[in-house]
């Protein structure tokens, strides 16, 4: 195994992990920055009201997107125990 492979195996887990996490970061996100905004508009600061609505969001996205999060991360590990004996012989 040179360099240039494990370059390959690195770029390659680094862009699965931003595409599965990719959903899940940004709805998130989205969700807070709205939730922020109704706060500061209305001066409510209460904490629940900016991690509830995140944790709903997020669980809603697990349950949309989970399957194809959990496909993806498998396939990922298949293509990458199949690459073993390759690569080491």
């Amino acid at each position: 195994m040179d360099a240039q492979q494990v370059f390959t195996y690195g770029q390659q887990s680094l862009y699965i992990l931003l595409m599965v996490s990719a959903p899940m970061l940004l709805t998130v996100l989205a969700v807070g920055l709205i939730v922020s905004i109704f706060q500061a508009a209305t001066q409510i600061h209460e904490s629940t009201l900016s991690f509830v609505p995140k944790i709903v969001a997020a669980v809603a996205v697990l349950a949309i997107a989970g399957p194809w999060m959990l496909t993806t991360l498998v396939e990922f590990v298949q293509r990458t125990l199949q690459a073993i004996p390759s690569v080491v012989g």
